[in-house]
This record gives structure tokens, sequence and C-alpha cells, in this order.
């Protein structure tokens, strides 16, 4: 699985442990907020609607900095704007420590969610133009397991500091150690240099594309049923994600009636799942291709909610389910990154995949909100359950009607998204 390490060269490396950095810390600040939703309804006192807010308007925000930093990275290079969009999640998570107020939260988590959209951007496109296209697809999903890393680090700060803080301070330390993330820059500016795909993309006599072509670019007529498709993709996989997570943490606690460190055993099910599965996505990425990996995956999820959300089921057996229902989760998103770089030209990369894996962002965050609203009027558990059911169906209708693109050369592929000969 791992063989690929030793087969590329030391600027691939670099470049992928830059790429698996900033995706790990996007974990680590945004699933602090899922881990954290209890203790801020107490201290706000806000009802579970308003509480699925904030996953809400980081879900919009976060589609918005997707798409920006896209065409920014069309424009400017790929490593400039991951450096602006890792100091910039980093800055407005750590001043969410020192709000008392429910209306300030909610507008730092918004700032914090276009970084975080924006980082995931330029961080893809960088690695899926770095490295050889033998292994794209391999080294794309495993990157995408950074999440379980930081999500793991999450809960591991969060059990640490609930056990040794009180409740209304806890929550503030956790946000202020969202600043140690800026310290990555160092680290890309020094050793991360920008794909030689890029670099030949800027004119010679230094013109550049103006932002509103590379963001509107990938709504030609040539592309803009690619567009369309991937940006549906994005609202089913985001959509069925969030309505889990969000608030799986709070359905564990109120619920199933959990302590901390309860909960927090059975999330280390679930995150250890996930990087399985990404692990797993990598393989049969280029076996059975990109298409029928996300409809394998998608499927799985539907049937596995379903069962986890709806069948009586005791501590133990939820503790055993976590792993499949953690496994099937992650080879969605393990997906993305290959599948959506092979989808679009140079010039329309960065926006493309930046709009197609974040924009669905936008309508998916309902699916948090709407849990919140519904598990007024029916069980925490049957809400998450039916709005993941819902989003998950949508993936596999939407990602049957995308061409697959294993194995393209992305050099290959014309402005109009057509695979050239030559």
């Amino acid at each position: 699985m791992f063989m690929w390490y030793r087969a590329v060269s030391g600027n691939e490396r670099k470049t992928f442990w830059a790429c698996f950095s900033g995706w790990a810390l996007d974990a680590l600040e945004s699933q602090m907020f899922g881990l954290v939703v209890p203790s801020l309804i107490a201290y706000f006192a806000i009802s579970r609607g308003e509480a699925g807010l904030f996953s809400s308007a980081t879900l919009v925000t976060s589609a918005l900095g997707g798409w920006f930093a896209g065409a920014l990275s069309d424009r400017y290079g790929r490593v400039k704007t991951l450096q602006i969009m890792i100091v910039w999640f980093a800055f407005f998570t750590f001043l969410a420590a020192f709000v008392t107020d429910y209306y300030w939260l909610l507008a730092l988590k918004a700032l914090q969610g276009f970084g975080i959209g924006g980082e995931w951007a330029a961080g893809a496109v960088l690695m899926a133009e770095t490295i050889t296209s033998q292994y794209r697809g391999k080294v794309m999903a495993i990157v995408q397991s950074a999440w379980a890393v930081g999500w793991g680090l999450a809960v591991i700060l969060f059990s640490v500091t609930f056990s040794l803080a009180p409740e209304n301070i806890a929550w503030r330390i956790m946000f202020a150690v969202g600043l140690l993330p800026s310290l990555l820059i160092f680290y890309v500016r020094r050793h991360i240099q920008e794909p030689e795909k890029q670099i030949a993309a800027v004119p010679k006599n230094g013109d550049r594309q103006p932002i509103a072509s590379a963001l509107f670019g990938i709504f030609s007529p040539s592309l803009i049923r690619t567009t369309l498709l991937g940006g549906l993709l994005g609202l089913g996989a985001h959509g069925g994600y969030h309505a889990i997570m969000s608030w799986l943490p709070t359905y564990l606690k109120v619920e199933r009636n959990l302590s901390v460190l309860n909960s927090s055993g059975y999330l280390a099910v679930i995150i250890f799942a996930f990087w399985c599965g990404c692990m797993a996505s990598s393989i049969l990425l280029d076996k059975i291709g990109r298409r029928f990996n996300v409809a394998l995956f998608a499927v799985c999820c539907v049937i596995t909610v379903r069962i986890y959300l709806f069948v009586p089921l005791n501590n133990t057996q939820m503790l055993f389910l976590g792993f499949p229902l953690g496994f099937f989760a992650a080879g969605i998103p393990a997906s993305l990154g290959a599948l959506f770089n092979e989808l679009y030209p140079q010039q329309y990369r960065g926006a493309g995949v930046g709009f197609c894996y974040n924009f669905g962002r936008i309508l998916s965050s309902v699916f948090p909100f709407l849990v919140g609203h519904m598990s007024a009027s029916m069980s925490l558990g049957s809400a998450i359950g039916i709005d993941a059911s819902w989003a998950y169906s949508i993936v596999v209708i939407s990602v049957l009607l995308l061409p697959e693109t294993k194995g393209r050369n992305l050099k290959q592929i014309n402005p109009d998204g057509q695979i050239s000969e030559k």
C-alpha cells in the first residue's frame, strides 16, 4: 500500500506531508465545534436548532472559501493560496476562544469555515498536480485519511481538556489551541514548490486570467454539466457526513447517556474506521474506478446508518457497529479529490475542484440544521438517520452520471474538459 512512497521524488513526499498536515489541522479545528456543542448549548442557553447553525454557517462559508480559493490558486498559485488559508482558519478559531455572545461566535465560526474550505481546495489541486498520475488516486485518498488523524486529535484534546478544566472554560481552551496550526506555513514556505503544470500555465509575459474568469469559467457550455453534477455529488457527500458527525457526539451524550470518556471511546472506533475506510478506498479507486467506488461506499452508508440509528441496539452493539459506520463514511470523500481534479482542465482546475467539493456544502448546510429542528418532534437519532439516508442517495445518482476518470493524464485535458489524444 505504501510502496509508492519510495518510488516518488523528494518534492512529492514533502508536498504529501504538507497537504496531509493541512487537512489534519482542518479536521482538528472543524471537529472541535461538534464535540463542544452540548457545552455551547448550555453556556449560551440556545436551542438545538440554533446550535445547528454553527455547522450550517461553516458549510456555507467553506463552500464560498473553496470556490474562491480555488480560483485564487488558478491565478496566483497553489502554494501561496494554501499558506493564506492555513493562517486564516487558525486565526479565527483562536478568536472564538474569547467570545461571550452567541452571534459573535456564529460569525467567527463562519469566517473559520471560509479558510477550511479554501485550504482543502488549494491543497487538493497542489497534491494532484505534483504527484505522478500512476499514484494519484492512492495518494489523494491517503491525504483524505488525515481527516481521521485531526479528528482523533480533537477527541483527545476534548477528553483531556474537559477532564481537567470546568466545562465553561474547557471549550475556550480548545479554541485557543486553534492558533497552533498556523505554524505549518513555515514548513510550506521553505519546502513546497509550485507544481510545474501551474508554472507552465502562467503566460511568459506575466499576464494572468482575471479572477472572474477563473471563478465562472467552470460554467462554460462545455463544462457546466460536469460542474452541476460535481456540485450535486458534493451536496450529498457533505450532507450525509455532516448530518451524522455534527450531531453524533450530542446523540451519544443526550440519548445514549454516555459520559465524556465513554462517548470518546465510541468516537475513537468511528475515527479509526474512517482511517481504514480511506485506506481501503485508496486501493479500490484504481481497482474498480472512481465512480463505482463512490457508489459502493454510498450504498453501504445508507444501510449502515439506518441500522445504527433505527435498530434498537445496546451500547456494546453500537460500539462494534461504529466501525462500519466510520469505514463507509470515509470512502466517498477519499475518492473525490482524485475524481474532481481529473474532470477539469488546468486553467479552471482550482475553481472546479473547489466548487464541486465545497459548493455542495451550501445546500448541504440545511442537513445539520434540519436535524436540530426535526429532533424537536422525533428522536435525535431518527432525525439524523432520515437526513443522512437522503443525502447518500443523492451521491449514488450523481456519481453514476459522471464519466470515469481513472488513469487520466492531467496534461491531456483540453479547455473544454475533453481528453486530447496527443
